[in-house]
């Protein structure tokens, strides 16, 4: 039924494109310059026709030059994130070559980055931002390197879920897909070798335990290295942070309804709406939602949400407005597939070969679910204070919540009991059911200058920050299951699947119920399970301050420094667990532009750190005592170049890094004893490089790689002198091309093609156990799209060859086969 009403909607949709007709123009133009009060240009500065979607960007010099406008009278707009909007009213007649010059004064006010379908060549370039380091500074004025996923490559792409996203940016790869547990449920991706979590929204915290919805993505700033100075060390990891940008209100009426559908009964619906609530249009209201629904390509296994995601400005004046942002997203799924190895007994199996894993098979039922309904809500406030400060308040609250039932698989054949098992692994079953709740708090107030001391130019942010983060679990303990699944055969090529009773692993129970459990049947097992009560809370007090100096137009340096006072309660019921520390972040860079605005040198030295929870030694003799860390502490030294040249159609960064660790936290485990040491250490280095090009008129080119050398180089014998399990591939490329015809009868016609390439990763790598190796391997996909000013249609072929990819951190998860979608978009 699906199916049939897939295939009569997208018939539909075909009829419309056909029967649309394209109108005449009278040709007028529009054009002129933009500049700052200081007579600098302005560049990358959006211009439109209020109520229209007709508009541009302005070049690097700050020139516009808008075509094929009809006569009429019009509202010229000026906006741009860090300059004031400005408004003219133009009446245009038939041949019209009307001049309009503005003049803008600098503002940190983040005011709405309106899409121009047609001006900027480069759509998939969107460098400038503020949240990155908190003040409106170019990408090629930063000494930090990050990188910037768009919208627009994302609708290309018909990327559906954040996990796909992230593939565009170098140096960034999946560990564990979103497990829908308790407390970190989210995805879990390796940046730069360090395992970290999407957990910042508009540089805020937005925590959830499932997988986050793209419908309200305006961008995703991939931010690299240890960035502990601004964005402090709760929800964020040496590697960087991942940061989304949702979409903001704008003040004419428009949006966008969207529909896809695909392999595995995928049927997803979008909508964009935007519309002004006064006469004024300085009350606008933004409204995106989704409803999703897909199935796994496995045997059992799906995925159910529905996403709300409303916004409102308000500019009351030209000095004060505010900014509401609020996401809903409530969600149903089964919990992924996941391995457990052995991690204390020689591997017998060291690559998926030799395991012989069928990756069509679930071990689960779709019966069994997680719900992980979440929440955000964030208000800003900007005040222009003069014309060199202004203020920004900021207040975030989220709540993730997760209830239902998380189960894994974990290998146990180094049990005894089953030593008459000669080939393949034998794994046991655990599940719990979880049913946890995180509240977030985050206040932030910060002061946003940019002024002159005699000829140097300072831009500077200064800020206070207060956190707070309190977790309830009140789910059960892990139970082990009876059934255990054993996985092998003569030649370890084909799968061989039996499931037999514990009491008696030699009776094989051949094409049973494959180890597929039911919800009655744990609801019974759990009974008697033990049930947490656990609340937790901890609470950060932090201060801030960072300050660009322009000690020529072609020379800056910025200094930051962060000081957090991290306040842990630990269990809220007991005070044993809890403690204070102190820690100090510091941030420096140096930033040489040979061609200002086109190439820049810079070297940065960053710092990131971790306040660990107090422990308890358990000593031989049975005995326990409390034991207690300093902060850990990650510095990072890099150098690189930046480039934006050819009038934007080349973006380039290359850079190399070198991370150290130092003061690692870590628990040698014996048979009698448990005790905690703080004297590990890791190093990460690499390269990098990032290219985003426009080389000719409709084609646009994104492509990355990463090369990442990690070694542990102190701490459990066990691990020193291997490759982190959570640093993934050493080697990661992405690549996508797309070329959208501009004239003939092909016009709006376009393709598309790419893919990523990862090298081997070593997934369990230590000395008693041995190594599990994930092959190396490359994924390849492609488009087909017809697009005009108001409708889109996109055929889109993913992993085209079909083949078999895993992620890991000493596990095994199979990630999606061959897919095929077709996206239909309207506009008005």
């Amino acid at each position: 039924m699906k199916s049939k009403l897939t295939i009569s909607f997208l018939s539909f949709c075909f009829a419309l494109l056909i029967s649309t007709t394209t109108w005449a123009q009278q040709k007028a133009t529009i054009k002129g310059q933009v500049i700052l009060t200081n007579n600098d240009t302005a560049d990358n500065v959006s211009v439109i026709l209020k109520g229209t979607q007709i508009g541009t960007v302005t070049d690097n010099q700050g020139n516009y030059e808008i075509k094929n406008v009809k006569p009429g009278n019009y509202i010229l707009k000026v906006t741009a994130v860090g300059f004031s909007s400005k408004e003219r009213a133009v009446a245009v007649n038939s041949g019209d070559e009307l001049i309009e010059n503005f003049t803008v004064n600098t503002t940190s006010e983040q005011l709405n980055e309106v899409v121009i379908n047609s001006g900027k060549k480069n759509t998939f370039a969107r460098k400038e931002t503020q949240q990155v380091s908190r003040l409106p500074l170019k990408n090629l004025e930063n000494p930090q390197v990050y990188s910037t996923i768009t919208s627009e490559l994302l609708k290309e792409q018909v990327v559906t879920n954040i996990d796909d996203a992230l593939k565009n940016s170098p140096g960034i790869t999946q560990l564990w897909a979103s497990t829908g547990r308790g407390g970190d449920g989210a995805g879990y991706f390796s940046l730069r070798g360090f395992p970290v979590q999407p957990t910042m929204i508009n540089g805020l915290p937005g925590l959830t335990n499932g997988s986050l919805d793209p419908a309200n993505i305006d961008k995703i700033e991939v931010i690299k290295g240890p960035s502990g100075t601004l964005f402090g060390s709760s929800l964020i990891s040496y590697g960087g942070l991942i940061n989304i940008t949702t979409k903001k209100p704008y003040n004419y009426f428009g949006g966008e309804i969207n529909y896809t559908g695909g392999s595995y009964g995928l049927n997803r619906v979008t909508a964009d709406i935007n519309t002004p609530l006064d006469e004024e249009h300085k009350v606008n209201l933004r409204i995106n939602t989704a409803y999703h629904d897909e199935d796994s390509f496995q045997d059992a296994g799906f995925k159910k949400s529905l996403f709300v995601a409303p916004s409102l400005s308000y500019e009351v004046s030209d000095r004060l407005s505010f900014l509401i942002n609020t996401e809903f997203m409530s969600s149903e799924t089964t919990n992924p597939t996941m391995l457990f190895f052995d991690r204390n007994a020689p591997l017998r199996v060291h690559n998926t070969d030799e395991l012989g894993y069928n990756n069509k098979r679930s071990y689960t039922s779709n019966e069994l679910t997680l719900k992980t309904p979440s929440y955000s809500l964030q208000g800003q406030m900007n005040y222009k204070i003069s014309d060199q400060w202004t203020s920004q308040t900021v207040l975030a609250r989220s709540s993730s919540k997760s209830q239902g039932y998380y189960n894994y698989l974990y290998e146990v054949t180094s049990d005894p009991a089953y030593a008459s098992i000669q080939e393949g692994i034998v794994l046991g079953r655990s599940f719990t059911y979880t049913d946890s709740k995180t509240l977030t708090t985050d206040i932030q107030q910060n002061f946003i200058g940019d002024f002159k001391i005699g000829n140097m130019r300072n831009r500077i942010v200064a800020g206070l920050d207060y956190f707070n983060k309190t977790q309830t679990d009140n789910g059960t303990a892990y139970v082990y299951n009876e059934s255990l699944v054993y996985i092998g055969n003569d030649d370890l090529k084909t799968v061989n699947e039996n499931v037999f009773k514990i009491t008696d692993p030699t009776q094989y129970i051949t094409n049973g119920d494959n180890g597929v459990l039911s919800k009655a049947h744990q609801d019974a097992v759990l009974a008697n399970a033990r049930v947490n009560n656990n609340k937790t809370k901890q609470e950060v007090y932090s201060a801030y301050v960072s300050n660009v100096i322009n000690f020529t137009p072609a020379l800056s340096a910025m200094a930051s420094l962060r000081v957090d006072r991290f306040m842990n309660t630990g269990d809220v019921t007991t005070k044993d667990d809890d403690f204070n520390q102190t820690a100090f972040s510091p941030k420096f860079g140096l930033v040489y532009q040979p061609i200002i605005d086109k190439v820049s040198i810079f070297a940065n030295y960053m710092d990131g750190f971790v306040n660990p929870s107090p422990s308890r030694d358990v000593l031989p003799d049975g005995t326990s005592q409390p034991r207690s860390f300093s902060p850990e502490h990650a510095n990072q030294f890099e150098v690189g170049t930046k480039l934006n040249v050819f009038k934007d159609k080349l973006y380039a960064t290359f850079s190399y890094y070198d991370t150290k660790v130092k003061d690692q936290v870590y628990t040698i485990y014996t048979a009698t004893s448990q005790i905690n040491y703080q004297n590990g250490g890791q190093r990460n280095k690499g390269f990098e490089a990032e290219i985003v090009a426009n080389p000719i008129v409709g084609l646009n080119v994104v492509f990355g790689y990463s090369y990442n050398d990690a070694v542990l180089t102190a701490g459990d014998p066990d691990f020193v002198n291997h490759r982190p399990e959570s640093a993934g591939p050493q080697n990661l490329a992405n690549l996508w091309a797309s070329y959208k015809f501009q004239d003939g009868d092909l016009k709006g016609f376009g393709l598309g093609f790419g893919g990523n390439y990862a090298s081997d990763n070593k997934i369990l790598n230590r000395t008693v156990a041995g190594t599990f190796t994930i092959p190396e391997y490359t994924v390849l996909n492609s488009s087909v799209f017809y697009g005009t000013d108001k409708y889109t249609l996109t055929l889109k072929l993913d992993n085209i060859a079909n083949v078999e990819t895993y992620d890991g951190w000493s596990t095994l998860h199979p990630r999606n086969m061959r897919s095929l979608s077709a996206s239909f978009s309207y506009r008005f």
